[in-house]
């Protein structure tokens, strides 16, 4: 009896969080190792089912990094990063363009079936708009190219509401067409935050291979559980956000100013830590307000 009451205070801890939520946009951007576990992926995606049951209204963008490199790999096509981010030649964004759509997409997409919702693709090609970037040495300042990698220019919106208008979840890959009609590939923090911005989105939430922003990287217990875009820019400049956290918390920053209320850093090699950040009082991972 117990354990059925202590479910049942579970439910009603969460009730003020799913009143508080009901029809909000939420963006899920889910990526890094906890996509490489199966039964992690199902469990993440039946979160999402979860949340769209409740009445939220999730929308799920992707990264794919680790199945795109394993693909060429197996192509003997060889894989470069400058500053953190995969050269794409004409060779690889087709891959790339491949293995995010019919692989890792299809994949999510089925984990929602599978668990009684409808996921839906919405490719990322039909809805961003994209301009070709650089990059640059760190040394020298010189511009670097990167090949077909982009930066989203503009985001349409109407096809994820239409589908979030009837009750499905879009599952959204991060690649974007240029004014050429060239396909560029976006980095998917950055998509996701550009998405959530277009989308006046409520929460946008980040699965992570971090518990959240830490004090010391060495430290997974150094989280840091609140703190402000003033805050935040601070620890960039003192450099306890660096690599490849930074442009993602500044990216996210866009997303805060357009009128999201939170963005959350949580780690997605837990099980269930998407739902234990929004509907639970304390929460587990990072989050950042204006």
């Amino acid at each position: 009896m117990e354990k059925l009451i202590n479910k049942a205070e579970i439910l009603i801890e969460a009730l003020p969080y799913i009143q508080l939520f009901r029809g909000a946009v939420v963006v899920i951007k889910f990526g890094g190792s906890a996509m490489e576990n199966i039964e992690l992926t199902k469990s993440v995606m039946r979160d999402v089912v979860l949340m769209e049951c409740i009445g939220m209204r999730p929308v799920v963008v992707h990264g794919g990094g680790k199945a795109i490199s394993a693909k060429l790999s197996e192509l003997s096509i060889p894989t470069k990063f400058i500053n953190g981010l995969r050269y794409t030649c004409e060779k690889t964004i087709s891959i790339v363009d491949d293995v995010l759509h019919n692989k890792v997409n299809r994949e999510l997409v089925d984990a929602i079936d599978e668990s009684g919702g409808k996921g839906v693709t919405i490719s990322g090609k039909n809805i961003l708009k994209a301009e070709k970037m650089y990059t640059s040495c760190v040394d020298t300042g010189k511009k670097l190219d990167l090949g077909f990698v982009g930066d989203v220019s503009d985001v349409q919106v109407d096809e994820i509401i239409k589908v979030l208008n009837n009750n499905l979840i879009p599952v959204i890959p991060p690649l974007a067409l240029g004014n050429d009609e060239q396909t560029y590939n976006i980095n998917a923090d950055i998509a996701a935050c550009k998405i959530t911005k277009a989308l006046k989105a409520k929460k946008l939430v980040f699965l992570s291979d971090v518990p959240g922003i830490l004090k010391n990287k060495e430290d997974e217990d150094s989280i840091i559980s609140s703190i402000t875009i003033n805050e935040v820019d601070k620890l960039i400049e003192n450099k306890v956000i660096a690599g490849g956290m930074a442009p993602k918390i500044k990216s996210a920053e866009e997303a805060l100013l357009a009128g999201t209320d939170k963005v959350h850093i949580i780690d997605g090699r837990v099980k269930h830590s998407l739902l234990l950040e929004i509907f639970t009082d304390r929460g587990i991972g990072t989050e950042i307000t204006k």
